[in-house]
């Protein structure tokens, strides 16, 4: 299995939207620690507490927060950064919030995109670009075939149409500017994502943990809803190797899929009592009626395109992912500090990586 090279980025300049946010904090410390030369965009992060905060991103990265729809603030701090390399995760990245705000879900994740790819038009610096979507960009027939990178793109809720919509407007700046420049762009669709230092809203793992250190019960609407879960650093490593091979084979263009073995292909319920029985307490209540907003029942990625073509090979299970997620809170809750936790769980994932 292929994992991030420290010769590789090494003195690598690289730009990373969305760095403010769960995953882009996470991504943002693991270049650091790489020794990559990271200048981060994000929106100032609004969850208490935040991971951004908690692991001094802001002390790692040459950070602005800009929105990335200001085109001409996003083109001003390209020119001035001249990335070799970009990571674009900004988002608006949350089904039921895209509900309540459509308009603001379609104009960041659509004319967001088109905002950074357009910036990097005329950087002659740039040779990569990983543009972050979801697993939720394909037309959902809740069927129990994966979905591979060549079917259908659709979009029930405003957040999946928007993501759906972004792969459009990757695929059309590839084809109609970046390649002519020599620059590689790829969409990476990853599945759901868990981790510590996560505290979203709307999000199975930080709604546990809220209501049971709160000792109120967890409110559980979809148990029998079917996800691809993952670690958080299985996703980091594959942008990163994913980018790796882009900057030697531009050719390796397109779309990738990324998540977990078929066995890790899991219900929300069984998540649910895994994390509860490593957490020690807490009640559940568990939803046995739809509310009034469409959420897919199934879900599940072909990722042997990312093996075959890029190295990638999910590594840590299911239960291995959720124990040390807990873990991660539990320990927080003690008074570890994010930091020391973050590194303990990155070290302990790409070493035994390596070691394979």
């Amino acid at each position: 299995m292929d994992v991030s090279s420290k010769k590789f980025w090494h003195g690598k300049r690289v730009l990373l939207t969305g760095h403010s946010g769960f995953k882009g904090a996470w991504l943002a410390l693991q270049l650091y620690r790489l020794g990559a030369k990271v200048v981060g965009i994000g929106l100032p992060p609004i969850d208490a507490p935040s991971l951004f905060n908690l692991v001094d991103v802001l002390g790692r990265t040459d950070s602005h927060f800009v929105d990335i729809r200001d085109a001409d603030a996003i083109s001003a701090i390209v020119k001035k950064a001249q990335p070799e390399i970009v990571f674009h995760m900004a988002a608006q990245a949350l089904v039921r919030r895209s509900y309540r705000d459509p308009l603001d879900t379609f104009s960041t994740n659509v004319m967001g995109t088109a905002s950074v790819l357009d910036a990097l038009r005329g950087i002659d610096s740039v040779k990569v670009v990983v543009a972050v979507t979801t697993d939720k960009v394909y037309k959902n027939l809740e069927r129990i075939q994966p979905y591979r990178e060549i079917d259908e793109l659709g979009g029930y809720d405003p957040y999946s149409a928007s993501k759906a919509a972004s792969e459009l407007i990757i695929s059309s700046y590839r084809d109609s500017y970046l390649a002519e420049k020599g620059i590689a762009i790829a969409s990476a669709r990853a599945g759901n994502v868990i981790g510590g230092g996560d505290w979203s809203e709307d999000r199975l793992i930080p709604d546990a943990i809220r209501a049971w250190d709160a000792n109120i019960p967890l409110e559980v609407r979809r148990p029998d809803a079917v996800r691809p879960w993952q670690h958080v650093l299985e996703p980091i490593n594959a942008y990163l190797v994913l980018a790796e091979k882009l900057y030697s084979n531009p050719s390796l263009a397109g779309a990738y899929n990324f998540g977990p073995q078929s066995q890790d292909v899991a219900t929300v319920r069984s998540v649910v009592k895994l994390a509860n029985k490593i957490y020690g307490h807490g009640s559940v209540l568990w939803g046995d009626a739809y509310d009034s907003h469409h959420e897919a029942g199934l879900l599940c990625l072909d990722v042997s395109k990312a093996k075959k073509l890029l190295g990638v090979t999910p590594y840590w299970s299911l239960t291995v992912s959720v124990e040390r997620t807990m873990k991660w809170y539990q320990q927080f809750r003690d008074g570890k500090s994010a930091i020391e936790l973050c590194e303990a769980d990155i070290q302990e994932f790409f070493s035994s990586m390596s070691s394979q």
